[in-house]
């Protein structure tokens, strides 16, 4: 029997305590996805609480959201129950949500434009099964988007759960075993600015060096306050403007990068 561990503690999601940059990143993505998605058909595999999924389907065909966690795909339902209950547009989009496994994503073929798999990629067991299911499902023309946090980047903890995170080589040759065209993008640079930075970073690789960051979000979040003072609630939805946003930058895919916090891999069908 598959044992499937409790994601929902290591999700974002509303009202959970997280700091700027946090909720920075968090717009990011969903800001990055958005020029893909206008009147496209979109798919979030492992989507968490959903955060994104409304922001999307201002301007997409349609947006799907699923995830193999009990938990998170309830609590995506409850996110948008109220306001789409029966399926009205939202604009000219609608949501549906499920329970969905990545390795096993059981759509028709050329059914999306455009599949995300963000911050999920490490919790994959056989991620190049996954890669191979989201080609079946995409398009002609389509695109894949994974987001990823560097593993690479000095300041890089590990996340429980985890089977591999994956260098911007590795994920570019996962990806061109199925897709022609794969490019791949850094974004929150590391370069610190500040001495209270500097001291942050510090303590951080101790940290990760004796085990000592909690493993629930909730517990990170507790040792964040303590460093940085008071945290943001995470919001229910992402909106318009919500964080500064700066297009992720085009890097090297041959070579390891350890100038960006977080990576982006866009693959064309």
């Amino acid at each position: 029997m598959l044992i499937i561990p409790d994601y929902s503690i290591i999700t974002e999601s509303p009202g959970l305590k997280a700091t700027k940059e946090q909720i920075a990143r968090l717009y990011h993505r969903y800001r990055f996805a958005l020029d893909y998605s206008v009147n496209k058909d979109v798919i979030e595999v492992a989507c968490g609480s959903g955060i994104g999924l409304g922001y999307l389907a201002k301007i997409a065909k349609s947006v799907t959201g699923g995830d193999i966690d009990e938990n998170n795909v309830a609590l995506c339902r409850k996110l948008y129950d109220f306001k789409y209950r029966d399926q009205s547009p939202v604009q000219n989009g609608r949501i549906e949500v499920s329970l969905i496994d990545a390795h096993h994503l059981n759509f028709s073929e050329q059914s999306f434009g455009l599949v995300l798999l963000y911050e999920a990629i490490y919790y994959l067991k056989d991620p190049a099964k996954f890669i191979a299911e989201a080609y079946r499902i995409l398009i002609e023309s389509g695109v894949l988007i994974i987001c990823t946090v560097n593993k690479d980047w000095i300041d890089f903890h590990p996340s429980p759960y985890i089977y591999k995170y994956y260098s911007v080589p590795e994920l570019y040759r996962l990806l061109s075993e199925h897709f022609s065209e794969v490019e791949l993008f850094g974004a929150f640079s590391t370069k610190i600015n500040n001495p209270m930075s500097h001291i942050v970073s510090y303590i951080k690789r101790i940290a990760t060096k004796f085990h000592l960051i909690p493993g629930s979000l909730a517990g990170r979040a507790y040792l964040k306050r303590l460093f940085l003072g008071p945290l943001k609630p995470t919001p229910r939805q992402i909106s318009e403007g919500m964080a500064e946003y700066e297009p992720p930058v085009l890097i090297p895919s041959d070579i390891s990068n350890k100038d960006y916090k977080i990576i982006y891999a866009v693959a064309r069908k």
